[in-house]
């Protein structure tokens, strides 16, 4: 994992490799296999007391198979390194805020905000556009990075955050964090998508 990798990224990977050598150390108890084979055709006139040892044994070898399939999921499941594969990239939205009063209402290209191409470049450089949008907009949203080139509005509140975000029309980009008060949760974007920008 290199240098630039987010905080929860670093705890993600370590709570990983815990469970992984976790796993590595789960032993069957000895004998479990032959009480297991050994209920799978039982008597036909088994002592009472036999049946609870089966019951045991199955319960045993029940708890196993569930210990062993969550340590694999653990292992497998998505991250903020992990885009989603299987459901919608855009899963969350955010609405856009323009810190300029008198612009609010109007959609007139003066009040118009950039999505920019390239949350790490210049936010106000000639080629660092990918469309534009209006106070009140609302966006899908796919992720988030935390720690892109720092933007300040017009009433002074700073962000480092950028979210990538797709319009009503299909255009793709990033709007910075200080244009918009956004309230909901928003996963992390993977180191691909951070750097392959729209």
């Amino acid at each position: 994992m290199g240098p630039d990798a987010e905080p929860d990224d670093r705890v993600a990977a370590l709570l990983r490799d815990r469970l992984r050598a976790a796993d590595e150390e789960i032993e069957t108890p000895p004998g479990l296999w032959e009480r297991v084979r050994s209920a799978e055709a039982p008597p036909r006139r088994a002592a009472f007391g036999s049946r609870p040892r089966i019951g045991w044994a199955v319960a045993a070898a029940a708890v196993l198979v569930c210990a062993v399939a969550l340590g694999a999921w653990w292992l497998v499941r998505p991250t903020a390194d992990t885009p989603p594969a299987d459901r919608e990239r855009f899963d969350a939205s955010v609405t856009v805020f323009n810190a300029e009063g008198p612009c609010r209402p109007l959609r007139t290209m003066e009040c118009a905000l950039r999505l920019a191409l390239d949350p790490y470049g210049e936010y106000a450089a000639p080629g660092n556009t990918a469309g534009r949008v209006w106070h009140g907009d609302r966006l899908a949203a796919a992720c988030v990075v935390t720690r892109g080139t720092m933007v300040t509005d017009e009433s002074g509140i700073s962000s480092t955050r950028w979210y990538l975000v797709r319009t009503r029309d299909g255009a793709e980009g990033w709007l910075p964090g200080v244009r918009t008060r956004n309230t909901a949760e928003v996963r992390v974007c993977s180191a691909d998508e951070a750097r392959n920008s729209p």
